[in-house]
């Protein structure tokens, strides 16, 4: 059974209430996994869920650790979360760069698929910061140095724009309420855009092979009529099987 491993997808939120002269806290910690977990698992594969606050020290270190899955996934992860391990950050031990690590992981034969969100790509503040890092390198899109969400509370529906084995059996796309935008790279092959931008966009690199899909796998920017729309499961399966080379 192929193996997958998703990292990010979670947050924590602390919101101050105020009411007249008292006031009160609350927090709660979210996930977003649940939609593409049940994609993966319909589909066969193995998934493995490392959320934000885990992977800054759970995130695997050394290639054959990394190798024991046959697919990552990052999506709604800053690369500083990988990059800023808390015994660098606390006390300025030197550790494995796991930017470059993930892509010498693709050279090497592996499967890499970047999910958009705030902190995926460049997102907020441009603080996602994936497009200074190696994981650059093996993917289909260039990564904008600034701020690259394009908010839609219209909603934008996406076009097919290639015939591909990811694109096969889906239907008509729903709409989709904002993406990052990217630049399609020249040794890329795009195969759905969203206002012209990138939207699916594939490459090999080395061995192995990248996506990039630029909208979100879950809420906010995947509203209900996408993440229940009949084609999700297919399409992330599909994602999955070219990527790891098994269509």
């Amino acid at each position: 059974m192929k193996k997958i491993l998703l990292a990010g997808e979670s947050w924590m939120s602390y919101t101050t209430h105020v009411k007249g002269f008292d006031a009160f806290y609350t927090s709660a910690y979210e996930t977003g996994e649940k939609y593409i977990k049940a994609a993966m698992e319909a589909g066969g594969f193995s998934f493995t869920f490392l959320p934000n606050h885990l992977a800054t020290e759970e995130f695997p270190f050394e290639m054959e650790e990394l190798k024991q899955y046959d697919m990552i996934i990052l999506s709604d992860i800053g690369a500083n979360t990988l990059l800023l391990p808390t015994p660098t950050f606390t006390n300025s031990v030197i550790m494995p760069n796991r930017c470059k690590l993930i892509r010498d992981y693709v050279l090497d034969g592996g499967a890499l698929l970047m999910i958009g969100g705030y902190l995926t790509f460049s997102g907020v503040d441009a603080k996602g910061k994936w497009q200074d890092t190696a994981v650059q390198d093996v993917l289909p899109v260039t990564v904008l140095p600034t701020d690259d969400r394009m908010e839609h509370c219209e909603g934008v529906t996406p076009v097919t724009v290639a015939e591909h084995p990811i694109l096969q059996g889906l239907g008509s796309w729903p709409r989709i309420l904002g993406y990052n935008r990217t630049v399609i790279k020249e040794d890329a092959t795009l195969l759905a855009t969203v206002e012209d931008n990138p939207f699916i966009a594939v490459g090999e690199y080395g061995k192995g092979r990248s996506a990039a899909f630029t909208t979100d796998c879950a809420p906010h920017w995947a509203p209900p009529e996408f993440c229940e729309w009949e084609g999700y499961n297919t399409l992330f399966q599909n994602m999955a099987k070219w990527l790891m080379k098994e269509i």
